[in-house]
Parts: C-alpha cells; sequence; structure tokens
C-alpha cells in the first residue's frame, strides 16, 4: 500500500497522565486511530468501538487508539478535563488508549488534509507513523469492510 500521508509528531497523554509522542505511542502494526474534535463526537467514537475490540481480538496485530483533541483555550485546565473523563471512564485499559492532544489542532489536521472537524476522522497508520487509510464518521457495515480490507492488505505487505 502507498501511504496516503504521515501522522503528524505530537506530544499527547493518556488518561492515565503518561506523557507520550504520537505516533510513536501507538503500539501496533496496524493502529486505527478515532480522532475527535468535539464532547459529543465520543458518541461518534464509541460506535466503531464493538468492531475494533473483536478486530483486536481477532488479530493481535490490530490496536485501536481514541484521540479526543482540545483547543489550545482549554489547555489550562487540562488536569481537570483529562481526570473528568479518566473518572468517567475507570477502565485502565481505555485509559492507557486514549491520548488527549490540546492546543494548536491544525497540528493534527493540517498535516492529515482533515478540513471537516463536525465528525470524527478514522485513520489506518502503521508502525512508521504512515496513514495508509482514512474516513470520517460513525461506524457502518460499509466503512467497517472498507477498513478491515485495509488491515488486511497493511498486514500482508
Amino acid at each position: 500500500m502507498t501511504p496516503l500521508m504521515t501522522f503528524p509528531t505530537l506530544p499527547a497523554r493518556d488518561l492515565e497522565k503518561r506523557k507520550v509522542m504520537l505516533p510513536t505511542a501507538f503500539a501496533g502494526e496496524c493502529n486505527v486511530v478515532l480522532v475527535a474534535f468535539q464532547r459529543q463526537h465520543q458518541a461518534l467514537v464509541d460506535s466503531w468501538v464493538p468492531w475494533l475490540e473483536q478486530a483486536a481480538l481477532a488479530d493481535p496485530r490490530v490496536r485501536f487508539y481514541e484521540v479526543p483533541t482540545i483547543g489550545r483555550l482549554w489547555a489550562p485546565v487540562r488536569n481537570m478535563i483529562d481526570g473528568g473523563m479518566a473518572s468517567a471512564i475507570g477502565d485502565p485499559v481505555i485509559l492507557q488508549r486514549t491520548f488527549t492532544v490540546y492546543g494548536d489542532i491544525r497540528r493534527l489536521t493540517k498535516p492529515l488534509h482533515i478540513s471537516d472537524r463536525d465528525d470524527i476522522t478514522v485513520l489506518l497508520v502503521n508502525r512508521r507513523g504512515d496513514v495508509e487509510w482514512m474516513e470520517a464518521g460513525a461506524f457502518s457495515t460499509a466503512l467497517a469492510e472498507d477498513l478491515d480490507h485495509a488491515i488486511r492488505a497493511m498486514a500482508s505487505s
């Protein structure tokens, strides 16, 4: 597969307060990254989770991550926001796969050519940080089949 683009190098923090660098923190060979831009996007992210959990169980090369993006205006209250998310979630597995990115969101959207922040973006990122597949929106059978095809192609190359 020819990569579409490269995931930008960005500092982030998981919800257990560990600092990480993206995309290095994506630990799988095939990493599905769900990027959310608004609080109400959580339902769209959650719509993917059952399918992604099954995909990860079926193939140990597959990992998935949630990446909420939060504008620089909110950076001073990061601990409160992240703490609220962490206490609402509680599950250590989810806390470790959720990486919050604070600051100028264009550091993410510009290199990934994301022009619409009214929907979530779903990315397939390889171990090197190359984006192999990209779509927007809630889970649908058609999108999941397309993503599955991309995962299989990535895993076989």
